[in-house]
């Protein structure tokens, strides 16, 4: 289904379309649970445990800012 099935959604501005949007996600989320994947348990996992074995590596807000002026 697209918005331009629907004629009246169509017609609305783009703020009452975000409303919208919101208050149907709304009644999606409130309805049922949707269960998360196992595959995106697993990668959320993988990626935590890569964070947490780099911490060295990274970088402050000012170490970055300073390494991008240098690039210029």
């Amino acid at each position: 289904m697209k918005v331009t099935d629907i004629p009246k959604i169509s017609r609305l501005s783009t703020a009452e379309k975000i409303l919208f949007v919101e208050e149907l996600w709304d009644s999606i989320v409130s309805i049922e649970r949707i269960p998360i994947p196992e595959s995106h348990k697993s990668e959320l996992e993988r990626r935590l445990a890569k964070y947490q074995n780099r911490s060295g590596c990274l970088l402050s807000l000012k170490e970055l800012q300073a390494r991008i002026e240098k690039r210029k």
